[in-house]
């Protein structure tokens, strides 16, 4: 039976550029279920992630997915506090990134603007004394920094507790005042998680020509 013309030309194509085919489908694939990066648009992470960073994303952390789906094939580890969480929110109807606060079975709260876990404070120590002021934050073995914008009003400063299912998950930007999180969207459904953010692996500058930051190159998010 003869080919048609189109598939002539595509068999054709194939022969040409099968390797440079394969290797599109082999990254593709790659991107999908293994790792990829993130562009972030936003300052609702600062000082941790600053707009312009494109972080990396391992898709493999929390699970081992179909490529090209959500469908998750087996579970590879659960979210720890403090990780960096890379999610498709359908309550934002956006792709977010958020630090996991709160955990299944936790009890969070939030009094001006300090975290309480379990009935117990978070330690804080404030390390400027400036219009954005500069905090460590303690979440179990990890001290991290968050920041509050004084000239902005602290309308998120407060919930009441909230017990955390299974499978959901308490998140917050570490830019506190500047952060549409679990405070605006609710908690976050296992479902909906894409990966765990772990480097900077560069940074555009989008206020100087966007010429990349030399000091972002491959930073850890983690201290």
């Amino acid at each position: 039976m003869n080919k048609t013309p189109f598939l002539q030309h595509f068999s054709r194509f194939f022969k040409t550029h099968r390797q440079l085919l394969v290797l599109v489908l082999l990254m593709s694939v790659f991107r999908s279920a293994i790792a990829d990066w993130y562009s972030v648009p936003t300052g609702s992470m600062q000082p941790t992630i600053n707009i312009g960073d494109r972080v990396t994303v391992n898709k493999m952390a929390y699970d081992l997915r179909l490529p090209f789906t959500q469908l998750s094939l087996l579970r590879t580890g659960e979210p720890a506090r403090g990780d960096i969480l890379v999610f498709s929110s359908e309550a934002a109807a956006n792709r977010l990134i958020k630090r996991v606060v709160g955990l299944p079975g936790d009890t969070v709260a939030m009094r001006n603007e300090v975290l309480v876990i379990n009935g117990k404070p978070l330690a804080y120590q404030q390390l400027n004394d400036a219009t954005v002021t500069m905090f460590t934050e303690q979440l179990g073995t990890l001290q991290h920094l968050v920041q509050l914008d004084h000239a902005q009003p602290a309308l998120l400063a407060n919930f009441a507790p909230i017990t955390i299912p299974e499978d959901y998950y308490l998140v917050l930007g570490d830019n506190r005042r500047h952060s549409a999180d679990s405070r605006v969207y609710g908690l976050v459904p296992r479902q909906e998680l894409l990966g765990k953010a772990t480097h900077v692996a560069f940074s555009m500058d989008y206020d100087n020509f966007y010429l990349p930051r030399r000091d972002r190159f491959a930073q850890s998010l983690y201290p």
